[in-house]
Formats: structure tokens, sequence, C-alpha cells
């Protein structure tokens, strides 16, 4: 083997363990003020008040959320009609969406609302394995606590893209549509990346645990903990029929370096797409994986395509 092959391959398993960062724990894109943020839950009296911090722009309020006995921090721009649920990629809180919604709020007129998963920003830290069924809770008990029952319109990055799923597969009637943005997809996850990515990603993974009380290496740890189960499940859910999605993919995926996962990811986005009606395929030019800052103008339009194709 010649020393420039090995060391594309070399390059290309670094980039793949990486990629499993980003799909998991953010930890490639989260930024240091984030996770500051993250070390620190919300005080046990809070119940809801306007919240500093955009994202939580303007006018947003701060509504503390009890579910099974932790508490979790969902942001509310009310408007009016309809309802835009936002949800960030692994490692990040709703503090990622702080330039999207005061634009998406006077686009639509919809109340917009962003929330951290449990373990970030204000919310709770729940011990343990990451477990989706467990974040799918959580948000629909934000929801149903928050009076938001119908005409939902779920945007998810990433992580999020596997909640979203299991959210629209329960839920059908809640939504109204979906835009997944470079989101986690059933089709991608098959036995053999699956594998790929495991192995990829342990030295990432023993080096998140000499720091575990480090926000974006908790979330890393505990989605580890839990990945090949989680992730050979997920391969077997469909999305609902009934619930129309618009899926945005990378042009860059995260895998930028490594043509095979590159290739699987785009893949994967494509099938999804051909798997059921309603479901359109937009590629986000020039994008890496972090497209809701890479094109946050295409993000933006593609909700509002969404909304308004329901009303």
């Amino acid at each position: 083997m010649s020393r420039d092959t090995s060391d594309r391959r070399s390059a290309s398993r670094a980039l793949s363990a990486l990629a499993l960062l980003a799909l998991t724990a953010g930890a490639v894109t989260a930024c240091s003020d984030r996770e500051s943020a993250s070390r620190h839950s919300a005080s046990p009296s809070a119940t809801s008040s306007a919240s500093p911090r955009a994202g939580q722009a303007g006018g947003a309020k701060l509504h503390m959320i009890d579910n099974g006995g932790h508490r979790l921090a969902f942001h509310v721009t009310r408007g009016h009609g309809s309802t835009i649920v936002l949800d960030s990629g692994g490692g990040e809180d709703s503090s990622y969406w702080e330039d999207l919604v005061p634009e998406l709020h006077g686009a639509t007129g919809a109340t917009v609302i962003t929330y951290d998963r449990a373990g970030l920003g204000k919310s709770d830290v729940v011990p343990g394995p990451w477990k989706v069924k467990s974040a799918v809770s959580d948000l629909e008990s934000g929801l149903q606590q928050l009076g938001v029952t119908e005409d939902v319109t779920l945007v998810s990055h990433s992580q999020a893209g596997g909640i979203a799923t299991y959210f629209a597969r329960d839920n059908p009637k809640m939504l109204s549509g979906a835009v997944l943005v470079d989101a986690n997809l059933p089709p991608f996850f098959t036995d053999g990346e699956i594998a790929r990515l495991v192995a990829f990603s342990g030295p990432q993974v023993d080096a998140a645990k000499k720091d575990p009380d480090d926000p974006r290496n908790r979330q890393l740890i505990s989605t580890a903990e839990s990945f090949v189960q989680t992730n050979k499940a997920y391969h077997k859910v469909t999305w609902p029929d009934s619930v129309p999605a618009t899926v945005i993919v990378s042009e860059k995926t995260p895998f930028d370096g490594s043509p095979e996962d590159a290739r699987r990811w785009r893949g994967a986005a494509a099938s999804f797409v051909q798997d059921g009606p309603h479901r359109t395929l937009v590629t986000a030019k020039g994008s890496s994986h972090d497209v809701p800052k890479d094109r946050p103008d295409l993000v933006l339009e593609e909700i509002e395509s969404m909304v308004a194709a329901q009303h």
C-alpha cells in the first residue's frame, strides 16, 4: 500500500468519526458559549418568563415543562394560525435557531417554538444512555402542555431527524408537514454503516469520557452507549404517508472528504423521498452539514413553502 493511499484512508476514517460526532453530539460545530450555557439547568422555581436569549429572540417566552420528573425549556414566540417547531441537531440547544426565529415569525406570522432537549441549554440532565423515545416523549409533552395539538410544521436538523420520524409516526394528525434538514433518516442506518461509524468514532468517544461533565461530551457518551441498538431499530421505522416532508440534503454532507459515506448519505435522502408520497428532495448547494448556518435563506424558503402549502 502506498503512503498516499494510507493517508487517504486515515483521513477518511477521521472524517467519518467526526461525522458521527455531528450526527450525535454536535461536538464538531458546538460553540463555547453554548457549552457554557448547557452547564446550567433552570432553577426549580422557574415556570415562565421572558427569555433573554434570542431564539428565544424578540418576544419569545420561556416555559419550563415537566415530563416524568425532569424539566425542559421551551421558548415560544406567539403568533397565529399554525405552529413551527424547530428541533436542533445533537449537542445543540435552542439558541442554534436564534437568527432564524424572528425571520420565520415575521414571514409567516406563525407561532414559533424552539426547545432545549434534556441535558442541553436550560433543560435538566437525564442520566443514562440517550433514548430516542424519551426525546419524543419530551417533545410530545411540551407541545401538549403548551396547548399545541394540530397544524404543526416540524423542522428537524441532523440527530433530530430520528425524533421527527418517531414523532410523525405516533402523531401524524398533529403534523401538517415537516422539513428535514440534513437529518438522520432510516435508510442510511444499515448494519454496515452503523458498524463503520462505531469503529471510526471509538477514539473520539474514549476522549470524551475523560471529561464527561462537558455537555457535548456527555451527549456524545450517552448517544454512543445506545447507538447500535437505537439505529438498528430506527432503520426499520417508516414515515407516515399522510405527512408531507421536504428533505434538504447538504452538498458536502457530514462526510465531506469521505466519498463512500457521502454517497450513502445522499442515497439515503433520495431513497427516503422515493419511498412515499408528498416528499420533496432539495440539495443545499455549497453547504456543509451545518445547513441552517450555511444556507439560512434556503431553510427559511422551504419552511415558508411548507407552511403556505398547507393553508
